[in-house]
């Protein structure tokens, strides 16, 4: 997958659900990065027949005592860019905004495109601790009350509970979280999102993270997925946010909590 100016999130979501593995073997190599760019990099990667490993600018790989060997091809991430923009006030005075805009950019090259005396150390994947991403995402845990045995668990404001004969507990913990984090119970969506694009948003993101943890039995996530798509495509506006709610979650697990 190389398209020449930009990567769809939503070709990589694609990806990342239909071809098992993907995600945990992306992130293992590229946790450094975003879940989006480091599935972005992996599928460059397998795309041109290139081992993928440690990951860096031409100018990074320099400092490092490498260099990219010529004619390799650059890999493209996606980046934050700041804009600026001029607008007229309601007094008539000229006023200058700044923004942030996300664009794709071929700045990157893996360690197998470059040469030099020297590798860089093996950096090791961080653990992740539940009960530090619920503190820090401040959601809270509550009994599971709901009568209805088909219910695995359900979201509320920003608490969650899962039920104790649950298929997949922790899977179902990561998708009600999501719901808290996606702004589902809490935000401007509560009442008015379409329940399929909500239920979408949040299982895609406990598939992202449950991947990356290395969580089994995702088959039923990926059949889950497909029934509330009901045959559409995820567009990318969704694409991108459970990415975006993915690594909120991960990078919450991770941090480390002061008493």
């Amino acid at each position: 997958m190389q398209p020449r100016k930009s990567i769809a999130f939503a070709d990589l979501l694609r990806e990342a659900v239909t071809e098992p593995g993907t995600v945990s073997s992306a992130y293992s190599l590229f946790h450094g990065y975003s879940i989006g760019n480091a599935l972005a990099a992996w599928s460059q990667c397998k795309a041109r027949g290139i081992a993928p490993g440690p990951i860096g600018s031409f100018n990074r790989w320099k400092e490092l005592g490498r260099h990219v060997r010529k004619g390799e091809k650059a890999l493209m991430l996606c980046m934050p860019v700041t804009c600026k923009r001029e607008r007229e006030t309601e007094a008539g005075e000229t006023t200058e905004d700044c923004f942030t805009r996300f664009v794709w950019r071929p700045n990157w090259f893996v360690l197998s495109q470059t040469e030099g005396p020297s590798e860089p150390p093996a950096v090791s994947l961080p653990d992740w601790n539940l009960d530090h991403a619920m503190t820090a995402l401040e959601i809270d845990r509550v009994p599971f009350d709901h009568l209805d045995g088909n219910v695995q668990g359900y979201a509320r404001g920003r608490s969650i509970a899962v039920s104790p004969i649950a298929e997949n507990p922790i899977k179902t913990t990561l998708h009600e979280i999501a719901h808290v984090v996606l702004g589902h119970t809490t935000g401007d969506d509560t009442g008015t999102l379409d329940r399929s694009i909500g239920e979408v948003e949040a299982e895609g993101t406990a598939y992202i993270v449950a991947s990356v943890l290395g969580v089994d039995g995702l088959e039923n996530s990926r059949g889950y997925l497909q029934t509330w798509l009901n045959g559409r495509d995820v567009n990318e506006k969704t694409a991108a946010r459970i990415f975006k709610t993915a690594d909120a979650i991960l990078k919450a697990g991770r941090e480390e909590i002061k008493s």
